[in-house]
C-alpha cells in the first residue's frame, strides 16, 4: 500500500559510472560523480590549492577558516547542482574547470565567516560501513555501502536477510533542482569511496584507496585527511587521527576536542558559532597507500574497525 510497485523495482538496474578526478600536489584524487557529493570534495581541493595551507599551520584559525569556508562553497554547489546524472544542469567536470573554481575562490573571505542558507535540506545519516583491500598483484579497491537511516527502511525482504534502504529520503521537495523527488530519479547520497593514483614511468597506477564514513562529513572529511597526508606529510594513521572540524550549515561548526581554546576563540572573533558534538559525528576513515615494497594502513579510533595485513 506504498508509493512504489513492483514494477518499479523491476525497471530499476544498477549503471556502471565513470569516476571524475582532479590533479593534486603530484598526485590524482578520485571521486565518484553525482548522484553523491564526491565532487564537493574534488571542488574543495581546487578551491584550496592557490592557497599556502602549510604556511598557515594545520589546524590554526586561518587554515581551519579557509577549509570552512571553502566547504560551503562547494556543499551550497551540490545542493543546488548534484543529483540524478540523467537530470544535472550543469555537467559535473564544468563544475570542476577553471573558470567556476576562480569565481567560487573570490567569494572567500579570509578573515569573516560568511552565513550560507542551503537552497535544499539534505538528510544525511548514515548506516554505513566502509572497507578498503589491497592485493599482493598491486590492485586496490575503494568499497562503501550504506543502507542509510538506522537499519535503512526496517523492512527486511523475508527469505532473504537484507533490509532494504531508505535513501529516497535523500530527496529534497524544493522544486526544480536536480535532486527534487520525481519518478525514475535516483535520489543524491553521501557514498563517497575515495582513491589517488600516481604516475610513474608514463603509467597511471594506484597509490591509495581511503573513505571515510560519516553522511555529510565525509567529503570535508576527505579533503581534511588528504591535506594532513599530502600538505602536511603525516602517515596514514596521524592523518586519520587529527581533530576534525565538521561544517553543518550557517556559522554552525563543531570541532573536536583536542582543539583548544586558542583556536576556538578565534574562530568565534571571525564569526563561526561552535557547537558541541560526539565523536561520531567527525566521521570514521580507512586507508590503504601503497608503498615500494607492501602496503601501509590506518583504521579511525572514532569507530570500530582495523588494519590487518598478511
Amino acid at each position: 500500500n506504498g508509493f512504489i510497485t513492483l514494477d518499479d523495482l523491476k525497471k530499476n538496474t544498477p549503471t556502471w559510472v565513470t569516476p571524475i578526478s582532479v590533479p593534486f600536489r603530484g598526485y590524482r584524487v578520485w571521486e565518484l560523480p553525482p548522484n553523491n557529493q564526491g565532487i564537493a570534495a574534488l571542488e574543495m581541493l581546487r578551491i584550496l590549492e592557490t592557497y599556502d595551507l602549510r604556511a598557515m599551520g594545520h589546524n590554526s584559525p586561518a587554515y581551519l577558516h579557509h577549509l570552512i569556508e571553502a566547504k560551503k562553497l562547494a556543499y551550497a554547489d551540490h545542493d543546488r547542482l548534484v543529483g540524478d546524472a540523467d537530470h544535472l544542469e550543469m555537467p559535473a567536470e564544468q563544475m570542476l574547470t577553471d573558470e567556476f573554481i576562480a569565481e567560487r575562490r573570490s567569494r572567500m573571505n579570509p578573515t569573516r565567516a560568511q552565513e550560507r542558507v542551503d537552497p535544499g535540506p539534505l538528510r544525511t545519516k548514515s548506516e554505513t560501513i566502509y572497507l578498503s583491500v589491497a592485493d599482493a598483484e598491486g590492485n586496490m579497491v575503494s568499497f562503501i555501502n550504506s543502507i542509510y537511516d538506522y537499519f535503512g527502511s526496517g523492512i527486511v525482504v523475508p527469505g532473504t536477510g537484507f533490509a532494504l534502504h531508505n535513501r529516497g529520503a535523500g530527496f529534497t521537495l524544493t522544486p526544480g533542482l536536480p535532486n527534487t523527488a520525481a519518478p525514475g530519479k535516483r535520489p543524491f547520497h553521501t557514498l563517497i569511496p575515495g582513491f589517488v593514483t600516481r604516475t610513474v614511468d608514463g603509467r597511471e597506477e594506484p597509490y591509495m584507496s581511503f573513505g571515510l564514513m560519516g553522511g555529510g562529513v565525509q567529503a570535508q572529511g576527505h579533503v581534511q585527511f588528504l591535506l594532513n597526508h599530502f600538505v602536511f606529510g603525516m602517515d596514514l594513521q596521524a592523518a586519520i587521527d587529527a581533530p576534525r572540524f565538521r561544517h553543518y550549515d550557517g556559522l554552525r561548526v563543531a570541532l573536536e576536542a583536542p582543539l583548544g581554546e586558542a583556536v576556538r576563540s578565534a574562530l568565534t572573533s571571525m564569526g563561526h558559532v561552535l557547537i558541541e558534538q560526539p565523536p561520531i559525528a567527525f566521521g570514521g576513515a580507512q586507508a590503504i597507500v601503497r608503498l615500494p615494497k607492501g602496503y601501509a594502513a590506518g583504521s579511525d579510533p572514532r569507530k570500530d574497525g582495523m588494519a590487518v595485513g598478511y
